[in-house]
């Protein structure tokens, strides 16, 4: 009898700085759930994000395809339903595939492979938040990142986020009790997705108050000022409104310390999962990935948020749990988040065929097992809100590469310069390595192709939006249904057999 393919929780995190999981949680953060898993699992340290923006980075992750592929360029590009997932693939071998929480699917199929989708979506469907490069100077006041999360960081008890976040965590837990009491007759991947640390940066008192003041490292390069800053910086700068907005040292900690409480939040909420995990027997059988879509500046270099190649935005923590399967290391070699795919294929024992050639992420299971990742270059891309061209990044290495359009070229010794200070492109000794950099750019991209694409893609979203607020207007918002009439207790069931089926574990089990 073949042997049982293991059980998978994927749980994704938004916007998690990798620089705060150097190896595992840091320090400074109150995270004893997840400093245990990470301790118990495969750590891959150095690991980026296929776009440093939510959707693009998604797609990317659920397809093991850079956004230039799948064609998800921003946060209201639609990923078409024709690109296979790792969804569509599990599935296809027989899993049963959910989703509870964020993944930002863009277009009218909400569900990409999942078979069933336990929550709604926490941001929009359409194509509202399409980028317009022919006015590249223009701000769209209604939907771009402003400085308003940072100067109104504080507490609350609930927010937009935290109702948000609790729900999925409720989802989640629910349906883990359904796979136990009566769904174990296939094996099951079950995708959790939070919104936070995501700003805005509003966290609970009880985890605000896990870190008083002076109790998390300070910033380790301040203010650059704006005249200082890279061209594609002071893009962001502008893009955030910073002129209108007057930033305080206290609202910068304030920011940093909600936004390490909101790690404490997810920790709590992971470590219901995992104990409900726990609790319905499925541990020993459930492979746990741990990763989030991209990270977040937080202040450093006077930057906010992502959209941005620095590590602060663009690195994120990638840690994979099977302790009896894989011995526990950190691996230091760059990795992404497209390794994701052809990871779990293997993983599952799923043969996906011809169709491995489509994808840009290599599998990490020799690295799981001990050895490195096949591939010693590290792709990313990013052609959305506060840029004018298509820009890329490669990491082979110690060094990075970012090209960004006409904007001067940036290469990084990430080993000697961590914070990314030192800007080495024009540096003569420097020349063999960005020569060699720069062939990695050539051999994946046509960049004034992928300008035509990106250009055309904005055009024809922009016409479709316009078009379709007119008259009666249909959402693609996932519009979660419950069949109320079959839960709990109704006139057509039994209700010795309700009250049995929903036990876990029965009597004596």
């Amino acid at each position: 009898m073949a042997q049982k393919r293991p059980n998978i929780l994927l749980i994704m995190v938004d916007q998690l700085n990798g620089t705060w999981f150097p190896d595992g949680p840091a320090p400074f953060l109150k995270t004893p759930i997840l400093r245990k898993l990470a301790e118990e699992s495969v750590r891959f340290t150095t690991t980026y994000c296929p776009s440093p923006l939510c959707a693009p980075s998604r797609a990317s992750f659920m397809a093991g395809q850079l956004p230039s592929r799948t064609g998800v360029y921003d946060n209201a590009a639609e990923f078409q339903s024709s690109i296979p997932t790792f969804a569509h693939h599990l599935r296809r071998a027989g899993y049963r595939t959910a989703l509870s929480g964020k993944m930002h699917f863009v277009g009218p199929d909400q569900l990409h492979g999942f078979e069933e989708r336990l929550t709604t979506d926490i941001y929009p469907a359409d194509f509202g938040w399409t980028p317009d490069w022919t006015k590249p100077e223009e701000r769209i006041d209604w939907w771009y990142h402003n400085l308003g999360s940072v100067t109104n960081a504080g507490t609350a008890e609930i927010t937009n986020q935290l109702e948000y976040d609790d729900e999925v965590a409720y989802h989640a837990k629910l349906r883990l009790y359904q796979y136990a009491r009566r769904d174990q007759d296939r094996p099951f991947c079950l995708t959790v997705s939070f919104t936070h640390p995501h700003d805005p940066y509003v966290a609970r008192k009880k985890y605000w108050d896990l870190y008083p003041e002076g109790s998390l490292p300070p910033l380790t390069v301040p203010d650059i000022p704006y005249a200082e800053q890279d061209v594609h910086s002071k893009r962001l700068f502008d893009m955030s409104d910073w002129r209108n907005y007057q930033l305080t040292p206290e609202m910068v900690a304030d920011s940093r310390r909600a936004y390490a409480a909101n790690i404490s939040y997810l920790d709590d909420k992971i470590g219901e999962i995992l104990q409900t995990l726990k609790d319905c027997r499925l541990d020993k059988d459930t492979i746990i990935v741990f990763t989030s879509d991209h990270g977040d500046m937080l202040g450093e270099r006077g930057l906010w948020f992502k959209m941005s190649f620095f590590d602060g935005s663009a690195r994120v923590p990638f840690m994979i749990h099977a302790p009896e399967r894989f011995k526990p290391r950190a691996v230091s070699a760059p990795a992404s988040t497209l390794d994701l795919l052809p990871t779990l294929m293997d993983l599952a024992d799923i043969d996906i065929g011809a169709l491995a050639d489509d994808l840009d992420g290599s599998s990490l299971m020799s690295a799981l097992n001990g050895g490195e990742r096949s591939d010693p270059v590290v792709r990313v891309e990013y052609a959305a809100e506060g840029s004018i061209a298509p820009m890329v990044m490669v990491r082979e290495g110690d060094y990075k590469l970012c090209i960004a359009g006409h904007d001067p070229v940036q290469l990084f010794n990430l080993v000697r310069d961590p914070h990314e200070t030192d800007n080495l492109a024009e540096d003569p000794q420097y020349a063999s390595i960005r020569f060699r950099l720069e062939e990695r750019v050539a051999e994946r991209w046509n960049l004034a192709r992928y300008d035509d694409e990106v250009r055309r893609s904005q055009l024809r979203r922009l016409a479709v939006y316009e078009a379709l607020r007119n008259g009666h207007y249909y959402p693609w918002d996932f519009q979660p249904l419950q069949k109320a009439s079959e839960r709990y207790m109704r006139n057509h069931m039994d209700l010795n057999v309700v009250e049995s089926d929903a036990r876990f574990p029965k009597k004596g089990e």
